[in-house]
Parts: structure tokens; C-alpha cells; sequence
């Protein structure tokens, strides 16, 4: 008996150490066909070994093999969970976690972050608010690695109050993952303030700043415009050795393009000597967003001087500030160095390039580009759409809409947008109205401020203005302030006075009144002779016209 222990033992250690070797899955199939041979199928301990080295490289062949096992331990259930959160269907991770549950097995904090992550990947942010609840009741909170889950599920939730109250409420028990976990939620959503402030308090705190930390910081530093604190997070990079680091040079690049410094930013980019894909991309976007476009063409020169292909982010990114500039010609040399180049035009790169196109007036083009894609999701046609929007062609736009759907194409809330803005320039308020309606009841979009706008903006340029009214005050934006200067906007238009006014009114009540909104009531006295209202309006608002300017491309 002891014996034949022994060499059961001994095949397991062959076992485990040939699962170590196997780098495909027809290798652990053959690993695996050999324990169905031998018996070892049924011993649960090379089983479980069987199953950590398939579920995280193929989570199908895992759940075949976890769906034969008798009595699946722990240590089984917690690997299949962190597959299916890991893989592309962290649903089937929630569902597994409701059957450990229901089988009374005891959990452990590995259990709940592989859980967690599922909730953060799939946005399920009540079963991740429910499992929090399991979390404090077991007395599971004690472990930080399952705060810092809680913490990151809240984060990629966008629940930013949830995250940072759970962060202040362990002040003494927090570690590294905890702090870049929070800052990063922060720079995620946009918030560059607190990501300084937590960055000043961790350092106050006496925390070791990581490269992971200096890369949120400096971003922060970054959209914040604030150059002093990106020199010192900088120099102290230079003092801990973190400009080895090539994703670390790469954000310090993108803190001084941002801040405008591109003199500095050339010099560092010059000074590495193996340069990837990134670091370019980040040069010449820096130069796009700076307004120096010709620069960004010498540069995607040099990339072919030192034999490094573009990819499509490279060119999209200048291709965006061609289209918010309106720099047609700089937009045509980047087509032409496309072309030259033999790049194919993915979804990215088409539709950074009829979009500039479109921008730029020239639809006719853009609609080429559109039709030659092998190869368009949701934002290509998105992209299409608004270019045809914007330049008058509302119905064009619809049968565009129609026809993405007809080829199974589902649309997102920004096309319903793109849709909705077409109708309202093109005057088509049935259609405005039809889609409007498909948007809530077909899709289940939850309408936004910008899709109320753009109803509230069709309404009011076909005159409709008390309907426009009743829009506002029965959808939850009655305090948008952009809801309401529309509707005194297209109450100008059509010199409706008592909506005028209340429209001001409110506006002035929401503490964000603006000189042309007085104008804008102005002009409807105007209409019916009221002089008198007129010259009162002006002295409240001690009116005067501010000096404006504009610039056009013109030919050299």
C-alpha cells in the first residue's frame, strides 16, 4: 500500500511539472488524455493542477473539464471564477459564484476578488454592491487585497463617492494598490485635481511612490496644465531611476506636450535611443495638439527614415486635429502619405479620415472613403452620419442610419446624437420625434442632456416652443442651463417674449447667466417695438459686445 502511494506520488509530480511545460492546449489535452488513461481523472489534486493551467488560457476546455468533476473543492470554484473574470464572459463568473453560494462551501478572499473583478468587467453594479454586503457580513473587509478589489470594482463602476468613502474609511490599512487604485479612477474620469491632491497626502503619508503612481501623476500634471508640479514629479523620476522606464518617458513626453513645452518634450524624445510605437505616436500627436502640423509631418518623415511603420493611431490622432482646425490641406497630405505608404484603411484609421474630411466640407469625399472601408463598426458609421449632419444633408443622414441597421449594425446613444442633430438642422421634426421615441423604446437609451438638447433645438427652430417648454419641464434636465439658453435662442428666432423671458429668468436663477442671453431676450422686444424693455435690459446688464476672431485655411 505504501508502496503504490509512493508511486502515485510520483506520477503526480510528473504531472504537475509537465503541465508547467505545456504552452498550448493541445498539449494539456494530451496531459489531460493521459490522466483519463491512468485514473488520475477522479484524484483531486492533479485534477485542480489541470484546471489552473487550462481556465486562464482557455476557459471552454476549463468549464468541460470542472463540468465532470464529482465534488469540485474550493480551490476549483475559485479558479473557474478567475478565468471567466479574466476572459471575455464574466457573466458565466457571477453565475458560478450564485452556485458556490447556494452550496453552502465556505468562501475565501480569493472567492470575492475573482468575483469582484467579474462585477467591474461586466459594470454589475448591484450583484458588486450585494457581494459587498456578503464581504462585511463574513468579516472578509479585514483582508486588504479584498478592499483593494472592492476598491477597484467601485472605480471601474465610476461609482468615484462609493470608492473613495471605502478608501477613507481604512486610513491605516492602506498599501500602494490602494492609492494608484484611486488616483487612476480619478485620471479616468477626468479629475486631475484629485489625483494631485491624493498624490500630495500618500507622499505626506510616507508612502513610496511607484512608477504606476508617477504615471497617473503625471497625466494629472498633464490636463491640468500644471508645468511646475510635471518638472518636480520630473526630477523625481530622474532621482529614482524611472526614466529607464520607457512607458514613464513616454507620459513625461505627453506632460510637457500638454503643457506646450514641445521644445522640451523633442529633446527628451530625441534622447532615447530605442524608441516603440507609442513614444512616436505621443510625439506627434504633441505637435498636432499644439497647433504644429507641418512638424508632425517631418516627423512621420523620420519614422520612415528609421524604418518604423505607423499603425493607425499614429495618423488618427493628427488626422482629429485636422478636422477640429479645419486644416484641409495638411488633411489631404496625411491621405496621400496613406496611400503612398500602402496602410489599410481600418476602422480607426477610415474613420479618423472621412471625419476629417466631412469636418472640412468636403462630404463627397468622406463618402468615398466610407464605402471603400472593407471593414466599418458603429463609429464609422457614426462618423458618417454627423458629416452628413453637419453639412445639410438630414436626409442623407436617415437613409444612413436605416441602411447601418439593415446590415445588423446596432447603433450607440452618440449615433442617436449624430441622427437627432441632422434632423434638427434639416428642419425634420416627425423624424426627430420617430427617433427620438426608437432611441428610448426600441434600443433602451437612457436620453442624455445632449439628446434632450438637440429634441429641445428642433422644436424650437419649427417654432414649437411651448412642446419645447413642456420638454423641459417634465424630463430630468430642468436645471440644464444649455436646455434653457436653447430655448431662448429659438425663442429670438420666432420673438416669443414671455418664454423669453422665463427662459432668462431661470437661467438667471441657476447662477449662470451670460452676456448674450440678454441679447438674445433683446431681440425678441425688438420684434414687438418694446424699446422701453429694451434700454431696461441693457442697463441691468451693462451690455457691450466683446471682440471677437476667427480664422479660415486660405490658399498660400
Amino acid at each position: 500500500m505504501i508502496r503504490f502511494q509512493r508511486v502515485f506520488s510520483v506520477e503526480h509530480e510528473k504531472l504537475i511539472f509537465l503541465l508547467k511545460t505545456c504552452t498550448q492546449t493541445c498539449e494539456i489535452i494530451q496531459v489531460h488524455a493521459h490522466m483519463v488513461k491512468t485514473g488520475l481523472d477522479v484524484v483531486h489534486f492533479p485534477v485542480s493542477k489541470l484546471l489552473a493551467s487550462v481556465a486562464m488560457s482557455d476557459i471552454d476546455y476549463g468549464a468541460k473539464i470542472f463540468s465532470e468533476i464529482g465534488n469540485p473543492n474550493l480551490f476549483m470554484f475559485n479558479t473557474m471564477l478567475r478565468g471567466y473574470s479574466t476572459s471575455g464572459k464574466p457573466k458565466q463568473a457571477l453565475l458560478l459564484f450564485n452556485t458556490l453560494r447556494a452550496q453552502g462551501i465556505l468562501l475565501d478572499q480569493f472567492t470575492f476578488i475573482c468575483t469582484l473583478k467579474a462585477c467591474a468587467r461586466k459594470v454589475a453594479v448591484g450583484t458588486g454592491v450585494a457581494i459587498h454586503s456578503v464581504v462585511l457580513k463574513s468579516g472578509f473587509d479585514y483582508y486588504i487585497d479584498v478592499r483593494n478589489s472592492l476598491l477597484s470594482f467601485y472605480s471601474s463602476c465610476q461609482r468615484i463617492g462609493d470608492a473613495h468613502r471605502l478608501f477613507d474609511m481604512f486610513p491605516e490599512e492602506r498599501d500602494l494598490v490602494s492609492w494608484n487604485t484611486l488616483m487612476g479612477a480619478y485620471i479616468k474620469i477626468s479629475q486631475p485635481v484629485a489625483v494631485t491632491n491624493l498624490f500630495t497626502e500618500m507622499h505626506i503619508n510616507g508612502f513610496d511612490v511607484t512608477a504606476t503612481t508617477v504615471l497617473t501623476v503625471l497625466s494629472a500634471c498633464g490636463d491640468l496644465r500644471n508645468l511646475w508640479g510635471g518638472e518636480a514629479v520630473h526630477a523625481y523620476c530622474i532621482k529614482r531611476r524611472f526614466c529607464s522606464e520607457l512607458n514613464v518617458v513616454t507620459a513625461i513626453v505627453m506632460m510637457y506636450s500638454k503643457n506646450g513645452c514641445m521644445g522640451t518634450a523633442r529633446k527628451i524624445f530625441d534622447g532615447v535611443l530605442k524608441k516603440d510605437i507609442v513614444l512616436w505616436n505621443c510625439i506627434i500627436e504633441g505637435y498636432a495638439g499644439n497647433g504644429l502640423l507641418e512638424e508632425s509631418l517631418c516627423l512621420l518623415q523620420l519614422m520612415n527614415l528609421e524604418k518604423v511603420k505607423p499603425n493607425s493611431a499614429t495618423l488618427a490622432g493628427v488626422l482629429s486635429t485636422c478636422a477640429s482646425s479645419g486644416a484641409l490641406a495638411v488633411g489631404v497630405r496625411i491621405h496621400e502619405y496613406i496611400e503612398k505608404a500602402s496602410l489599410g484603411l481600418d476602422e480607426v484609421l477610415g474613420t479618423a479620415l472621412l471625419d476629417m474630411y466631412s469636418k472640412c466640407g468636403s462630404v463627397e469625399k468622406a463618402a468615398d472613403i466610407f464605402e471603400s472601408m472593407q471593414r466599418k463598426d458603429v463609429r464609422s458609421w457614426t462618423a458618417m452620419i454627423t458629416g452628413c449632419g453637419v453639412n445639410g444633408l438630414a436626409w442623407e443622414a436617415i437613409q444612413l442610419f436605416e441602411r447601418m441597421q439593415v446590415m445588423g449594425v446596432v447603433p450607440n446613444e452618440v449615433t442617436f446624437l449624430a441622427v437627432l442633430n441632422a434632423c434638427s438642422h434639416g428642419g425634420l421634426v416627425r423624424e426627430g420625434k420617430l427617433y427620438f421615441e426608437k432611441m428610448i423604446r426600441v434600443y433602451g437609451f437612457s436620453p442624455g442632456i445632449a439628446h434632450y438638447g438637440c429634441m429641445i433645438d428642433l422644436l424650437g427652430r419649427a417654432g414649437l416652443l411651448e412642446e419645447a417648454y413642456d420638454l423641459i419641464k417634465s424630463l430630468p434636465i430642468e436645471r440644464d442651463t444649455t436646455a434653457w439658453r436653447a430655448l431662448l435662442a429659438a425663442c429670438r428666432v420666432h420673438g416669443h417674449v414671455e418664454l423669453g423671458e422665463t427662459a432668462r429668468r431661470t437661467l438667471m436663477e441657476l447662477n449662470d447667466e451670460h452676456p448674450t442671453d440678454s441679447i438674445l431676450l433683446s431681440s425678441s422686444y425688438a420684434i414687438h417695438g418694446r424699446w422701453d424693455d429694451i434700454t431696461k435690459i441693457r442697463e441691468e446688464a451693462g451690455m457691450r459686445k466683446e471682440v471677437g476672431w476667427s480664422s479660415i485655411e486660405m490658399d498660400n
